[in-house]
């Protein structure tokens, strides 16, 4: 046989990482640390801003800053992050989000004063977008679709562990030790999860580097606007979290307060309710993809509603099932509306998650800092009836998208 006979036709191998893999495994934990340190290191402030208010001499409004503002420059900066990414590439800014985000945290745990304090935590809103924006995308890129269920589900689960432990460790620090140990401990647990990223998290195999057009992004975005259910679950959004973290911002005042009296570390036990909202996350998701998304939606906002009524009561069990109410029902909401987005925008998904992204975040910049006017005001009466109005604004959206015409392609 001659060297001119034709060669066997070359075999395309799937390089995509696949469920049972060291690849997978490997993934999965830099992946969930990633996001358990994501959301510790945003929502370490909320049980602490109690502490603040001695510390700095500021009231619940002004407190509230030290979280609202971190999620207002962060809802902004996650327009623009995946578009970074696109050029910059999907592990060195997750890594480089991760890193920076940890040693900005550490600063805050000795900052001098309360400025210095706000101007960190603006600048962690601004490091913090560029790994929930682009973590996703890595997942849809690299996992194979057999397995990416599973995976996004961890990554998911590891959002909702952090935002929970990150509350539960900086009260519980705070109660032993002080404030600045208590936001240094969660700056230390992200520099660690950005070690577990760095060596375990594969290398993109699949990106491809590409740079979007600023007129390009602006007629996607725009083009969000045409559409008649769209913009209705981006104000959706806001007024969930909006209440969310109105609630969970000021309900430290009221039982550090007599004639409840509790510690900072049995405030921030009250966080592990957040277990019942994960549950309820996956429960509505699953019952509104059996009934109709429209069906279900104003159903959470219901139970939210009934949640908020409960927490009026002096009762301290029945605030903390009120607590628990309202979470279940918010994080069902959050699910089916943040679903809903991707259906509506079959071809401009990613730009249609982004925005309603940016409007949840910007919910709860704006809405969990009005709250604290609210509570200087009013006390928890006004928190109540300030919250029970964006409940019902809610309720009056999801009763109007109810009797949204489904787009042909989602039939």
């Amino acid at each position: 046989m001659d060297g001119s006979s034709s060669a066997a036709p070359a075999v395309l191998v799937d390089r995509r990482i696949r469920h049972g893999t060291p690849a997978f495994r490997r993934t999965n934990l830099a992946l969930f640390s990633s996001g358990f340190a994501t959301f510790g290191l945003l929502y370490c402030v909320q049980p602490l801003m109690p502490a603040f208010s001695r510390a700095f001499n500021v009231d619940a409004a002004t407190s509230s800053l030290s979280l609202s503002l971190t999620t207002g420059v962060m809802a902004v900066a996650m327009l623009f992050a995946g578009a970074v990414s696109d050029g910059w590439g999907r592990k060195p800014i997750m890594l480089a989000s991760l890193l920076g985000s940890s040693v900005l945290v550490l600063l805050t745990a000795m900052a001098p004063n309360w400025t210095s304090l706000l101007v960190l935590r603006a600048m962690l809103g601004l490091t913090l977008a560029g790994l929930p924006a682009v973590a996703m995308t890595y997942l849809s890129e690299e996992v194979h679709g057999e397995s990416i269920g599973y995976a996004m589900g961890l990554y998911i689960g590891g959002n909702a562990i952090g935002g929970m432990s990150g509350r539960i460790l900086s009260g519980f620090a705070a109660d032993h030790a002080s404030w600045r140990v208590a936001v240094g401990t969660i700056g230390a647990l992200g520099l660690v999860a950005a070690f577990l990223v760095a060596r375990g998290l594969p290398p993109s195999l699949h990106f491809q580097k590409r740079r979007a057009h600023p007129r390009v992004l602006a007629d996607a975005f725009v083009s969000l606007w045409r559409d008649k259910g769209l913009p209705w679950l981006f104000a959706e959004g806001f007024l969930l979290m909006g209440v969310f973290v109105t609630i969970y911002n000021y309900v430290g005042y009221r039982l550090l307060a007599p004639p409840f009296s509790l510690s900072q570390s049995h405030v921030g036990a009250i966080f592990m309710v957040y277990l019942v909202g994960v549950v309820g996350s996956a429960w509505m998701g699953s019952i509104a993809g059996r009934l109709g998304r429209r069906r279900v939606l104003w159903a959470t906002l219901v139970m939210m509603l009934a949640g908020v009524a409960l927490t009026a009561s002096a009762s301290l069990w029945a605030i903390v099932a009120g607590i628990a109410v309202m979470t279940f029902g918010f994080f069902g909401g959050h699910s089916i509306a943040s679903s809903w987005v991707g259906n509506r925008a079959p071809s401009t998904k990613a730009h249609a998650s982004s925005f309603y992204l940016f409007s949840y975040y910007m919910g709860s910049s704006i809405a969990g800092s009005l709250g604290g006017i609210a509570w200087t005001h009013a006390g928890w009466n006004g928190v109540v009836g300030y919250v029970a109005v964006l409940v019902l604004l809610g309720l009056g959206i999801a009763l109007k998208l109810r009797r949204l015409t489904p787009l042909a392609s989602a039939s």
